[in-house]
């Protein structure tokens, strides 16, 4: 346990530069930049210009509110990755309420957008936070009846009683209704691709329209971080863990966890920004329905 421990930031960081270089080489391959795979340092060169970057501060800004909103957002994935087992060992904090937990560190990324956009003090990232708490309550109980799901289906609400459910047979199989969802919850909690409103280009950047230097690159890197644990939580939650063939354990959970992520990445390139009063409206009479459903069909399943 004490290992995983001092791992899990280290897996955590890794997983955040591969989600950083993949999203800069599709973002080089869809400008038509030739040779775009060489684009894959791209974070890295960012990651130095922000660091030597002044950081700027608008009138009457709340610094102490815009850090801690920053702050929020690494620390909740590394929080949040806590307890998810690592292949074949136990997770960092193998706790009987894991899946609470991890929607709980979730949650607390509406709060760290939301300071972050408050305390700056200027009207677009206002804006923005207002709209990730607004896409938070549209897609937060779709979300929570998927992972309900899970729970049920696993009989425990431990990441690694819900691994060794699955033995036979996946719940992504299963209960695919309910990884769907989840999928775009993942998207929603790191507010990526599609769900990226409350950042749009339509408010100069959102949120984090006035952060810059090492807050901007924290914003970005616990951005980067929540989406790879987000993957990473699906490997557990709907594939199986750290099951397959010939492969060492802790091997299939890192190719799934990149498969996943790989999947979330590419969304950001190919499908457009939603409107939040669609996809609330849409949250609320179909989504919710539909997984409502498969939680019944699931329950009487388990009965």
């Amino acid at each position: 346990m004490s290992e995983s421990l001092l791992v899990l930031p280290l897996l955590v960081a890794v997983l955040t530069v591969a989600a950083a270089a993949f999203d800069a080489v599709l973002g080089a391959s869809a400008a038509g930049v030739p040779g775009a795979w060489r684009a894959w340092d791209a974070p890295l060169r960012e990651t130095a210009r922000l660091l030597v970057r002044q950081r700027r501060s608008t009138l009457a800004a709340d610094r102490l509110l815009r850090r801690a909103g920053v702050l929020v957002l690494p620390v909740a994935a590394v929080l949040a990755a806590a307890v998810l087992p690592l292949g074949g060992a136990r997770a960092a904090s193998d706790m009987s309420v894991g899946i609470v937990w991890f929607n709980a560190m979730e949650v607390a990324v509406w709060a760290g957008v939301w300071l972050a956009g408050w305390g700056v003090n200027s009207a677009y990232p206002l804006v923005g936070g207002y709209r990730m708490i607004a896409q938070g309550l549209a897609y937060e109980l779709p979300h929570m009846f998927a992972l309900i799901t899970v729970a049920v289906g696993a009989e425990s609400l431990r990441f690694s009683d819900v691994v060794t459910a699955q033995h036979d047979l996946w719940f992504a199989v299963q209960m695919p209704v309910a990884f769907l969802v989840y999928l775009l919850s993942a998207l929603a909690m790191a507010f990526w691709g599609p769900m990226s409103s409350p950042v749009g280009a339509d408010l100069a950047g959102g949120a984090a329209a006035e952060l810059s230097g090492a807050d901007r690159l924290v914003f970005s890197a616990g951005r980067h971080a929540m989406l790879a644990v987000a993957a990473a939580a699906a490997v557990p939650l709907f594939l199986g863990g750290g099951a397959g063939p010939l492969l060492p354990a802790w091997l299939w959970a890192l190719l799934k966890t990149l498969a996943v992520l790989a999947v979330l990445v590419w969304t950001a390139h190919r499908l457009p920004v939603l409107r939040m009063d669609r996809f609330m409206t849409f949250a609320w009479t179909a989504l919710i329905p539909a997984t409502l459903l498969q939680l019944l069909v699931t329950g009487l399943v388990a009965l």
